[in-house]
């Protein structure tokens, strides 16, 4: 496997996945994303992505935030703490493009693994 894949067994899928993220998760927020992360057992780092019609209407314009909040963590994702991470997308989103984007998640992946390296 390629060290920068983003296989099936890193990915949250399970309503119950999210539900224990949303419930103990740590948090870190800015105008793009609110990015919630907890530890797992799984021993890598896993991700799952909401993006809310609500946050960002439009099919293709949400598919375009999901796409790059997948891409962020796979090319992120050997650095990562093993950690179960939901990624929500905030109306802030929408304005910006795809390295707006990036450089909100690399923000948000250096967040994650400061407070992982305090606890």
């Amino acid at each position: 496997m390629r060290p920068a894949s983003f296989p099936p067994t890193a990915r949250l899928r399970l309503p119950a996945e999210f539900t224990q993220v949303f419930r103990s998760g740590t948090r870190s927020s800015d105008a793009c994303f609110v990015v919630l992360a907890c530890p797992n057992q799984a021993g890598a780092a896993r991700l799952g992505v909401s993006v809310a019609k609500k946050a960002i209407a439009g099919a293709a314009k949400r598919n375009r935030v999901k796409r790059a909040a997948r891409e962020s963590f796979r090319l992120n994702r050997t650095l990562l703490p093993a950690a179960d991470i939901v990624v929500q997308a905030r109306g802030g989103a929408r304005q910006h493009d795809t390295d707006g984007l990036r450089r909100s998640l690399d923000w948000h992946w250096q967040e994650l693994i400061k407070r992982c390296k305090e606890s």
